[in-house]
């Protein structure tokens, strides 16, 4: 359906037009029409019309004073001017009001025709497009929670990998190179702990899209989701430190916005505020969140106002420590050794006379290094695995001292590395690879699954799909494949050859050599020294 206003102030003019766009169009359309220029500005006001037939020269308000009045409420509507004077101020102004047609009178019918239709595909376009365009947002309206609570979880309880964590924010349009934690919990305080976390946290579910609306209003934030009685937070900030006023203004808005909350729903609501940090530390903000909770009853608790975490002494390289271990972490060999023997000659510059503390600072570094390979899977943990540390902490000069430092940092991020490159295999690779090294002996599906830690089923299944064949075929074409090799060397005999690729039983396997070569072990022995 289109509505179609028509404005002029001759009734055979209108009486026209309708009956053209009646006849042509019949039940598309439905029109209306006025014949002076304020009525028509009041008709298009409550008739709302997509297209207007619009005459420059009528009664009072003239059709380009209109046609501005017009545009002013309804900027879709669609002009065609229909006048008899052709002038050029006239056609200038319409078309700097973006006037589809400019048509002189007396217009011809197929010409009426044609404006009407391609006025109308240029709306049944712009339909289209709004549209799509509501499907859009309805899909990124069900699709973005979870984008927002993949970036949370990636960041506070995955691997907080910066390729991933750089995805999550592009998705979400998220620049800010720094972000902070809010951790909102829901429950009554005694003054010393929440009670009732189960059923805050029921009660918190009821009301979670109002709470999340509301904390969306007072900045800027990813809104995860409900764990427990707790909505984690996450608030993106463009610098490293946010200014004490800033911080004021944000804790007021906090506390008003939460006693609104409280007083809607009848629930008592605390949230807990972590410092600013990058990316790679988000999870620090999450933590101080958390602490800042337990240690500070009121609704809003601000670890920045409460000095939580440790402190360093302000010449001290907090930032380069945090990067050696995060390149530990990450298996960065040579990132490590660098940040290493940066550290080291930042010692040497500003402790070099505390003999004591730069050998403790020492071990105390490779056993956190350690520690984090460790967890990784570097090995099996024993008791006695550090043997000489002692001694060469306390009998190294510096110059033997430094080497070994860098070496035994480098050695611990090489390990994670060496872990990080295993687990990229696949079971089926693992096993590829056990099959290659163990296919001279009786070999098992059960075998082979259980080397891989998956169940025999779900092992058979995956194998196919990555190999293109099943286990047996796999292997059978292995020991063939293998069994030619040793026939062409002329230096085995037949049984030998069937025992070194996993056969016991030399007719078993003069079958299923036959049955893949269409030779017999012998026929193709032969076959191959005749050439």
């Amino acid at each position: 359906m289109y509505k179609i206003m028509l404005a002029d102030d001759e009734s055979i003019v209108i009486e026209a037009l309708k009956f053209i766009i009646e006849k042509t169009f019949g039940e598309q359309c439905e029109v209306q029409f006025a014949k002076t220029g304020r009525s028509v500005v009041e008709l298009a006001a409550d008739f709302r019309p997509d297209i207007a037939f619009m005459d420059i020269q009528m009664p009072g308000i003239n059709g380009i004073e209109a046609m501005r009045e017009i545009q002013s409420f309804n900027p879709s509507i669609i002009f065609v001017v229909m006048s008899a004077y052709d002038k050029f101020d006239y056609a200038k102004q319409a078309i700097d009001l973006g006037v589809l047609e400019y048509l002189t009178k007396p217009v011809e019918r197929e010409i009426i025709e044609k404006t009407l239709k391609k006025a109308m595909n240029l709306i049944d376009s712009r339909r289209e497009k709004r549209s799509n365009d509501l499907k859009i947002k309805e899909k990124l309206e069900i699709v973005v929670p979870f984008i927002e609570n993949g970036l949370i979880y990636s960041l506070l309880f995955g691997e907080n990998d910066a390729l991933t964590v750089k995805k999550y924010r592009d998705l979400l349009s998220v620049p800010e190179e720094y972000a902070y934690v809010l951790v909102v919990e829901a429950g009554e305080h005694d003054g010393k702990r929440v009670s009732n976390e189960v059923g805050s946290g029921v009660r918190l579910d009821d009301r979670y899209d109002a709470i999340k609306e509301g904390l969306k209003s007072c900045m800027h934030c990813i809104v995860g989701p409900i764990m427990g009685n707790r909505i984690i937070v996450l608030a993106p900030y463009k610098e490293s430190e946010m200014p004490f006023g800033e911080r004021s203004v944000l804790t007021d808005k906090f506390r008003n916005k939460l006693h609104q909350l409280e007083s809607e729903f009848d629930l008592a609501l605390h949230v807990g505020i972590g410092r600013i940090k990058n990316w790679k530390q988000i999870g620090e903000s999450y933590r101080e969140a958390l602490q800042a909770l337990k240690i500070d009853v009121g609704v809003v608790s601000n670890a920045d106002d409460l000095e939580l975490g440790p402190r360093w002494e302000s010449d001290y390289p907090i930032d380069l420590e945090r990067m050696i271990f995060e390149s530990v972490e990450g298996g960065l060999v040579s990132e490590t050794a660098g940040e290493t023997k940066a550290f080291w000659h930042w010692m040497m510059e500003n402790h070099k006379g505390d003999d004591n503390g730069v050998r403790i600072k020492v071990i105390d570094f490779v056993l956190r290094a350690e520690y984090i390979a460790y967890q990784k899977g570097m090995a099996t943990y024993k008791f006695d695995s550090r043997p000489g540390y002692i001694k060469k902490l306390s009998e190294s000069d510096y110059g033997e001292l430094e080497d070994w430092f860098v070496e035994r940092m480098s050695e611990c991020a090489r390990r994670v590395n060496q872990i990080k490159e295993e687990s990229l295999k696949s079971p089926i690779m693992k096993a590829v690879d056990y099959i290659k090294n163990h296919f001279d002996r009786d070999l098992s599906l059960d075998e082979v699954a259980r080397v891989v830690d998956v169940t025999p089923y779900y092992f058979s299944k995956i194998f196919k799909a990555e190999e293109g064949v099943n286990f047996i075929d796999y292997l059978t074409t292995l020991r063939v494949d293998e069994a030619k090799r040793l026939l062409m060397s002329d230096e085995c005999a037949v049984k030998e050859i069937s025992q070194r690729v996993g056969y016991q039983d030399p007719n078993y396997f003069s079958r299923i050599f036959k049955k893949t070569t269409g030779f017999t072990p012998t026929e193709y022995k032969e076959k191959y020294n005749e050439k």
